[in-house]
């Protein structure tokens, strides 16, 4: 408080005072405080800002996927198999974070007192699950890392008693997906959101593209009141509430869906670990060793951004940014073979 409005309230006490012991005690007027709800854009510009995504807004999808079609015997559980099992890097330029200074709030994630997925028991928490109908829109699985917005045409019973649905997407073509390949359009609200959540997130807002992944911290003091989310090609992300939607009818076990095996043992390990994941403090300008397509890479610190860092690799000057307790650090690889025993 100013030294100004202290001087303007005593000089205000001292006056109420005075005219408490006068002749004119009917001057005297009782202090009532008004409480003014924002709205909601003013809420919003007061929140921090969140770093930019991964993927430049100008990347479009491929046409070659455009106009699929539903093959007889489509079955989206098939959907799991990989050519490999590399962690899957993203090969794009990574653009600085936009947030505010975290100096002083690198000590990982606040501790939260929310559900979470196990994953030695393979047990989610007991959450209702959205009813899904023909004519419902949603976010669909196109492919790996590929959703898109589409309207459930129909609901299909197989023989041995599983539902599929037949989704038609907005930018053409259809798909017989699974429940746990189907994404609500809507919100979800806080109560339904855990660590170890099964989602999908926008990651560009011109020409929306959504891809999914796994809840990995809630909004705290020290993520910026942001969440992070694992994509499954390994990628961490921080984004708003607004931009992240639940899997409908997830897998009883969250990690079965994951395509990469590295990936999976990572987030095996993290959420086994949770509420006190593995990572390590750098500073910027440290030089750290870093996966790139398969090979230890020489790079440096850029940014630290919570539980994040912007690296930049010396030889082709890329910038991605990393989990401080990603596999891909050199540090860090030796812990899949420790989620695997």
């Amino acid at each position: 408080m100013s030294a100004s409005l202290c001087e303007t309230m005593s000089e205000t006490l001292i006056e109420a005072t005075h005219w408490g012991n006068g002749p004119d005690d009917d001057r005297i007027k009782n202090a009532v405080v008004v409480l003014t709800r924002l709205p909601e854009y003013k809420i919003s510009a007061l929140r921090p800002p969140t770093p930019p995504q991964f993927y430049s807004e100008d990347e479009s999808l491929s046409s070659s996927d455009s106009d699929m079609q539903v093959e007889p015997g489509d079955d989206s559980d098939s959907d799991y198999s990989v050519s490999n099992n590399k962690v899957n890097t993203v090969r794009r330029e990574a653009p600085r974070a936009q947030a505010a200074s975290t100096s002083g709030n690198h000590n990982g994630p606040e501790v939260m007192p929310a559900p979470s997925f196990d994953p030695e028991s393979k047990v989610r928490p007991n959450l209702p699950e959205e009813e899904l109908n023909v004519g419902m829109v949603v976010l669909a699985r196109r492919r790996a890392m590929t959703w898109q917005r589409g309207k459930i045409l129909e609901i299909v019973t197989k023989e041995d008693g599983r539902l599929k649905y037949k989704v038609g997407f907005e930018e053409k073509g259809k798909s017989l997906v699974s429940g746990h390949h189907i994404a609500s359009d809507r919100t979800p609200t806080l109560e339904q959101l855990y660590i170890g959540a099964p989602v999908v997130v926008q990651v560009q807002t011109i020409n929306p593209l959504f891809q999914p992944g796994i809840l990995a911290e809630l909004p705290s003091r020290k993520n910026h009141l942001r969440f992070l989310v694992f994509l499954d090609d390994h990628t961490p992300v921080y984004v708003s509430l607004p931009l992240i939607h639940l899997v409908c009818r997830p897998l009883e076990d969250v990690l079965e869906s994951l395509p990469d095996d590295n990936h999976r043992c990572f987030m095996k390990r993290y959420l086994k670990d949770w509420p006190f994941p593995h990572s390590t403090q750098y500073k910027v300008g440290q030089t750290v060793h870093v996966e790139l397509n398969g090979v230890q890479t020489s790079c440096e610190v850029q940014e630290v951004d919570c539980s994040l860092i912007l690296v930049k690799f010396e030889t082709s000057h890329l910038e991605q940014w990393i989990y401080r307790g990603s596999v891909r650090l050199q540090q860090h690889m030796g812990r899949i073979l420790d989620s695997r025993e």
